[in-house]
């Protein structure tokens, strides 16, 4: 297979291989909620991610995360199951994986440095999963007051601001 693609860098076989199964890792989480895809669907999916896993920068991963979304959209009229908590992370995790993948070309390996740099990055923001979920989860059954979807809105403009502020490298 090396000789097909040439030299692999050290790590990319592992952040592809994430960028292509994590997607499909994220629609099986619907079976433990009850709700599984058809097989198709799945075969899909896994050809959306190994297109994504071959070319990182490609509209394949958006239109892939898009699918899973979109499935669980569907398949989980509720939406608030826990096993949308695994889901999310598989998403994250190929995301940062692509990310990581796109800084070069397949044989150029992996920097340490800048895996550890995009693991806490994704971990930053994965932890807005729980707490939105258990806040999702906390009003569940009340109605919306006036203006929440503007204060949500704000809340999250001024986080990304706070985050690029703080984390932001000086030129």
């Amino acid at each position: 297979m090396t000789r097909l693609l040439g030299p692999v860098g050290s790590g990319q076989w592992m952040l592809r291989g994430l960028v292509a199964l994590m997607p499909v890792a994220a629609v099986l989480c619907t079976l433990g909620a009850g709700a599984g895809p058809a097989a198709w669907f799945v075969a899909l999916v896994l050809v959306l991610g190994v297109g994504w896993a071959c070319f990182p920068e490609s509209a394949a991963g958006a239109t892939v995360l898009v699918l899973v979304l979109a499935w669980w959209g569907i398949g989980m009229r509720d939406g608030l199951d826990p096993w949308a908590l695994p889901a999310a992370l598989a998403l994250l995790t190929a995301h940062v994986a692509a990310t990581i993948a796109a800084y070069g070309p397949l044989a150029m390996p992996v920097d340490p440095a800048l895996a550890r740099l995009w693991l806490g990055r994704g971990l930053l923001v994965y932890l807005a999963a729980p707490l939105s979920y258990a806040l999702a989860v906390g009003v569940r059954d009340a109605a919306p007051p006036t203006g929440m979807w503007l204060a949500g809105l704000g809340a999250v403009a001024a986080a990304g601001t706070l985050a690029s502020v703080l984390l932001g490298r000086p030129d």
